[in-house]
């Protein structure tokens, strides 16, 4: 697989449950990050395009609401497949780093505190 940003992962991660348009998108990867990660615009839509070119999102519908245009985007089955292998991949990560964690210290890593 392609490497993944964290902006791309946390795109697609938002996408899982229901497609959204880019005002969504925004704020569901805040809230997914805990307001640690903030698209603008341009990102974002740049993101967007990288994942529709490599078939992660499809553009779902159009809606006008208030007289604006509104795209809303969905997470294809390769990109819940990249999402999948993704979670692989930083669930190993972290184990490892765990594992690394308790052999540095002696024993096993208290969680909640810094070093």
């Amino acid at each position: 697989m392609e490497s993944m940003s964290e902006q791309s992962f946390l795109i697609l991660v938002a996408l899982a449950d229901q497609p959204r348009h880019g005002y969504g998108l925004v704020t569901e990867v805040a809230a997914l990050s805990g307001d640690r990660v903030r698209l603008r615009a341009s990102t974002l839509y740049a993101a967007l395009d990288r994942l529709s070119t490599r078939g992660l999102v499809a553009p779902e519908r159009d809606e006008v609401e208030n007289g604006r245009l509104r795209r809303y985007y969905r997470l294809t089955d390769a990109g819940a497949a990249a999402v999948e292998e993704e979670t692989a991949r930083m669930a190993a990560q972290a184990k490892a780093a765990r594992q690394r964690l308790a052999q540095r210290s002696g024993h096993a890593p208290r969680l909640g505190t810094a070093g």
